[in-house]
């Protein structure tokens, strides 16, 4: 990985994003692909969407979310102890103990998810599992008129944000999912800009609300009306304690990009991917997706009169946590896949069943 496209990556990972609030990691998406772009634009719904070869007939489109699982403040108590609701998918007990930081007009907020501490709570409350409705943030406040003066209802939060690099290629952070897959796409439009053999047009398109239900990539699809989709999401790695591998698969960090094979997925993208990897020599792993995925590629596959279309993942351990954990590797190697796999693309290329 190029040091320019390894800050960029780092620069995703340490900007807000929660679901619905994505301009300011998408103002970095649109800086980083001006110049290898033929066009950048963003649209209505906030999707960022990149072109190179627009005129081409024969349309490919790329979608990976920037968008990451959050809070957003609901309720402000009297002592000034702010109360929320979930953006997106969380575990709760994860939320206990944690830094978060409230994003708002006039700038970040510090606070803190806490609870009772272990010598007051009673037997009965230590067998309870933490409920959202049950947490709230701390941010300092005397009372509710001064946390008033510093956040507003509707402000979205996140987790403290921060990246880590570990040994093995490692790296940890929140919102790996998914602005790995953000990354990915982007990067991979670089790449294939840089080669000189794309012969279709490319739409790399950074896409929103993917954990509020796949929104943005229902709208961008509808407006870039591809032939062939690839999205680019995580998935589960399983090499670690406690996931059962005979129901998720054999999933390793560093091992490469997943390739999805299953009836929501074009056997023929299937099988372009598989073969792109195999001639670039590039380590891929295979999972099995026995029904609709809850990613991206779910909402592009049924677009309008239906697309080719098929999804690569990036392993990830500790998914929906702010302890994210994947290969930088594996990052790599799925942006030189996707590269190489639409530049065997060409004008007159066929994916019906």
């Amino acid at each position: 990985m190029n040091p320019t496209a390894f800050d960029f990556f780092r620069k995703l990972l340490e900007t807000p994003s929660p679901s619905g609030y994505e301009s300011a990691v998408q103002q970095l998406v649109r800086d980083y692909v001006r110049d290898c772009a033929d066009e950048v634009r963003t649209d209505l719904h906030g999707n960022v969407i990149a072109v190179k070869n627009p005129h081409a007939k024969f349309r490919v489109m790329f979608a990976g979310h920037c968008d990451q699982i959050g809070l957003i403040v609901q309720h402000v108590d009297d002592e000034g102890f702010l109360y929320v609701r979930p953006i997106g998918g969380w575990d709760p007990i994860v939320l206990v103990g944690q830094r978060m930081t409230v994003w708002t007009e006039s700038g970040p907020v510090f606070g803190v998810i806490a609870r009772k501490p272990i010598h007051l709570l009673s037997e009965e409350e230590k067998k309870q599992v933490p409920k959202m409705k049950d947490l709230w943030l701390d941010i300092g406040a005397a009372d509710k008129d001064q946390a008033m003066k510093m956040v507003r209802i509707g402000d979205a939060m996140t987790v403290e944000l921060g990246f880590r690099e570990m040994p093995n290629s490692m790296a940890v952070s929140p919102a790996m999912d998914d602005k790995t897959g953000c990354w990915v796409v982007i990067e991979a439009l670089r790449r294939a800009s840089e080669s000189g053999k794309l012969k279709c047009g490319l739409y790399a398109v950074s896409t929103v609300q993917e954990e509020l239900g796949l929104r943005g990539a229902r709208t961008s699809a509808f407006g870039v009306d591809p032939h062939v989709g690839v999205a680019v999401d995580v998935t589960f790695s399983t090499d670690c304690p406690t996931i059962e591998k005979k129901e998720e698969g054999d999933v390793r960090l560093g091992k490469g990009p997943v390739i999805h094979r299953g009836p929501n997925m074009n056997h023929k993208v299937v099988g372009r991917l598989i073969e792109a990897a195999d001639e670039g020599r590039i380590a891929y792993q295979l999972v099995a997706s026995p029904k609709a995925t809850g990613t991206d590629a779910n909402a592009i596959q049924i677009n309008r009169a239906g697309v080719a279309t098929g999804l690569v993942s990036i392993p990830n351990r500790y998914m929906h946590s702010p302890v994210e954990m994947i290969s930088l590797e594996d990052l790599d190697r799925a942006a030189d896949l996707l590269a190489r796999f639409v530049e065997g693309i060409g004008e007159g290329a066929e994916f019906t069943p």
